[in-house]
């Protein structure tokens, strides 16, 4: 793949009204679940990426026949929890872990062996964490030394029994990845966490008819239940704006002088509201505008104006909430008067990047103060000073995105390098920052 390279332009105000692609969690989730589904899903709305992109293949390789997407619109005619066929070669989930973990829980309830392959950054991933809780339901799954991709599942011959399990550590991904294991277990399946993460699976599952009882136990663990065996039945889904999209353009409008922006039909789902939490901690102006529900998912047109903001420590337990949205949020951080201290994020160091160490040396790059701690970082705010900054992405598209944010309070030219991956979350990111008020070019060199 040609070497794409940002060159960010400083300054800017952002201006006008737009709207981001889909949310990539409910596009991964509509396929997933339309395709065990009994009858035809159609979506609206879905997020045309690299990572989307991977879900919809593998399950073509299994089987089942999906038109789309065409601008967002695709019909999945489903095969029901038992009709999945098993797949001619490993199934190549290219850069997307959500992918990844989420199908091993649906794999490993199937009667056929298969193999789940990534490319180089994901296969640095950590996989244990979903495949531990597979083997305490009796699957059995090989994975690389180290518990990294390829992974291996037999599921031909392997029945699977419901467990209760408590997560050692906050995460949808491997919260879902049991759940969608339960739908293939003997009895009730229980997954319970020790802080809220984003209810996506939970949230679809019931609007498939497949209920899930969900419940707060206290402060902060949550428990989502549900019995093996039963049926989900076809619907519609229009997938709301992605909040993780949007945050670029929200840090951008938030840090820039005489900025006023809105963006349109996004996902509120209070399980990934933390980054308009810290947002308006630090002093933001965000109203929500026009708030309405769409297929469970609570959405609204979020109105962002400049406004200064202040350096805070970051609340540990808006940590789980935002956890995607922090390399923009350190953005906001370098461009806030005073200090700002992240801690109980050390689930960021084993993202696509280190998100820690790799948006630490990209700040410093550009003259920012910030130094990573082994759970967070430690930014001391104020404008940046270097001259014609070089940034190493690292592979990972939100770090390429969050640091072109970081232009509009540049003391000079930013070149971002290894921004390709963009793709995977964001295809028309650079239409759109264009659009509003910044001046970013892409480059390509072989």
């Amino acid at each position: 793949m040609a070497n794409v390279k940002f060159i960010v332009q400083p300054g800017g105000r952002i201006q006008g009204r737009i709207r981001v692609p889909g949310d990539k969690s409910i596009s991964h989730r509509s396929i997933m679940l339309g395709a065990i589904a009994e009858g035809t899903t159609t979506v609206t709305g879905f997020l045309e990426g690299a990572d989307a992109l991977a879900t919809l293949q593998a399950f073509r390789d299994m089987g089942v026949q999906i038109e789309g997407p065409d601008n967002g619109n695709v019909t999945i005619h489903g095969v029901g929890l038992r009709g999945l066929k098993k797949p001619e070669k490993p199934m190549d989930m290219g850069n997307s872990g959500t992918s990844t973990r989420l199908l091993a829980g649906i794999l490993a309830g199937q009667d056929f062996d298969c193999e789940l392959i990534g490319d180089a950054s994901l296969s640095k991933r950590p996989m244990k964490r979903v495949t531990d809780p597979l083997a305490m339901m009796g699957a059995k799954i090989e994975t690389a030394e180290g518990g990294t991709l390829p992974m291996k599942i037999f599921g031909h011959g392997q029945t699977l029994k419901a467990i209760d399990y408590v997560l050692p550590m906050a995460s949808a991904q491997v919260k879902s990845c049991v759940l969608l294991a339960g739908l293939y277990a003997e009895g009730r399946t229980c997954a319970e966490e020790p802080a809220p993460t984003r209810d996506h699976t939970e949230r679809m599952l019931n609007g498939f008819g497949y209920e899930v009882v969900s419940n707060q136990l206290d402060e902060s663990r949550t428990k989502a239940c549900l019995q093996g065996g039963g049926r989900l039945t076809a619907r519609h889904i229009d997938v709301p704006s992605d909040i993780s999209s949007a945050a670029f353009f929200m840090v951008a409008a938030a840090v820039s002088e005489g900025s006023d922006l809105v963006i349109e039909h996004v996902g509120m789902n209070p399980t990934r509201t933390g980054v308009v939490e810290i947002l308006k901690l630090m002093g933001a102006d965000i109203t929500l505008e026009n708030p309405h529900e769409v297929g469970g998912e609570p959405v609204a047109d979020v109105h962002i104006k400049y406004a200064p903001l202040k350096g805070i420590d970051i609340p540990e337990y808006l940590v789980p909430l935002a956890i995607d949205e922090f390399p923009v949020l350190f953005v906001a951080a370098a461009s806030a008067e005073g200090q700002t201290i992240l801690t109980g994020a050390e689930e960021l160091r084993v993202k696509e990047s280190d998100r820690i160490q790799v948006m630490a040396d990209a700040l410093n790059a550009v003259g920012v103060d910030a130094q990573p701690t082994p759970d967070g970082m430690i930014i001391n705010g104020g404008r940046q000073s270097a001259q014609r900054g070089e940034i190493q992405s690292h592979h990972d598209h939100r770090i390429s995105m969050a640091m072109t944010i970081a232009g509009l309070n540049a003391a000079s030219e930013i070149v971002i390098d290894d921004c390709a991956n963009v793709n995977t979350s964001f295809p028309i990111f650079l239409d759109l920052i264009n659009q509003v008020g910044m001046q970013v070019e892409a480059v390509e060199e072989d």
